[in-house]
């Protein structure tokens, strides 16, 4: 489900880079997939254990359940330490990115 994960600055904060295999953009567009969507996610952990915070959880969820949808084919999900914990009407209202815009990766 998840190729790799890369931790990289972004106006000088932490960004947690995940990009998912295509059979993961592929699972993220079911709509039962939230199986998967655990899957995923110990996927993440295991490659980036720094990642393991509510707040990152909530933000891989969302990217999970409607990045695909809202912005197919997105080179990373991007996922910050500090974003606040929110719930999940926010974090969709928030297209996934809680307090502030969303990173620009060149």
């Amino acid at each position: 489900m998840v190729d790799h994960t890369e931790w990289a600055q972004w106006q000088g904060r932490s960004s947690l880079r995940v990009f998912p295999t295509p059979a993961g953009r592929t699972a993220s567009r079911t709509p039962t997939s939230m199986a998967w969507a655990d899957e995923a996610w110990s996927e993440v952990l295991a490659l980036a254990p720094d990642a393991d915070t509510p707040g990152m959880r909530g933000q891989f969820l969302c990217h999970w359940q409607f990045a695909e949808l809202a912005r197919p084919g997105k080179t990373s999900w991007n996922l910050e330490p500090w974003r606040p914990v929110v719930d999940d009407a926010e974090m969709v209202a928030s297209d996934c990115n809680p307090g502030g815009g969303e990173e620009s990766f060149g």
